[in-house]
């Protein structure tokens, strides 16, 4: 599994991953994905479009780093899930905790104006 990572013009990191979210992948990220969103003030997206497969352990490493952003005041969004991944997010209820986007300009939006609330 791979990760990148960039600061968008907004502010707004955005972590882009490629892969599989299983045992192995996440064993390949975790660490750096987890420092990357939890140690940050402010909000992330995530671009899971290039994510295959999304495990269990995978859902878990999402959570745990969108409640540690959000104990930091952030929030995280996913971006572009592939359709048997977004199925995982909604079947497992990840889609009610982190909100799924479609589209780059209205994951800023949303968390350009979570940030002003």
């Amino acid at each position: 599994m791979e990760l990148n990572s960039e600061i968008l013009e907004s502010g707004l990191l955005k972590v882009d991953l490629t892969g599989r979210m299983d045992i192995l992948g996440v064993q390949d990220i975790d660490l750096k994905f987890t420092a990357l969103i939890s140690s940050r003030k402010g909000s992330a997206i995530v671009d899971m479009s290039a994510v295959s497969f999304l495990a269990s352990i995978g859902i878990r490493t999402l959570i745990s780093s969108a409640k540690a952003l959000g104990q930091r005041g952030g929030d995280m969004v996913i971006l572009n899930p592939q359709p048997n991944v977004l199925e995982v997010l909604q079947v497992s209820g990840v889609a009610t905790l982190i909100p799924v986007f479609t589209d780059l300009a209205e994951a800023v939006d949303y968390l350009q104006n979570q940030q002003g609330e």
